[in-house]
């Protein structure tokens, strides 16, 4: 087993691609159309194991579980203990990494476009003071 700083590392590190991969998914257009369908499902489906599947494709919380799994699938990483209980633990701990990531990113993805807005008010108010003049 690798030693606690070097596991800590890794868990930062594998947690950058599954908060990409969930939040791009879930949120950006190039998968828009996929995640409309999904929407649609979650409310038209009457089954309800149907309704939740199409949820986790719409929630990145509930996607970046399923995007963790797969990473320690694919990297068989473990956290403080080997077998079963260091891969569940390394997977709760991913998926919460993986999420501060996101909240991180989407706070950013906020201020930046509140500061855009506040550029864009700040320009009419001077061209209105402009045209004025």
């Amino acid at each position: 087993m690798p030693p606690l700083t070097s596991q800590f590392a890794y868990l930062l590190l594998l947690a950058l691609p599954i908060a990409c991969a969930a939040w791009t998914v879930t949120h950006e257009e190039v998968f828009r159309e996929p995640r409309e369908f999904c929407q649609k499902k979650t409310q038209d489906c009457k089954p309800l194991v149907a309704r939740k599947f199409f949820y986790l494709f719409t929630c990145e919380y509930c996607f970046s579980h399923y995007v963790a799994a797969f990473f320690l699938v694919l990297t068989h990483f473990q956290m403080l203990y080997e077998g079963w209980r260091g891969y569940l633990i390394a997977w709760f701990a991913l998926v919460w990494i993986a999420n501060v990531y996101m909240s991180i990113f989407n706070r950013l993805r906020l201020e930046i476009k509140h500061e855009n807005v506040v550029i864009a008010t700040e320009q009419a108010e001077q061209k209105k003071l402009d045209d004025k003049a």
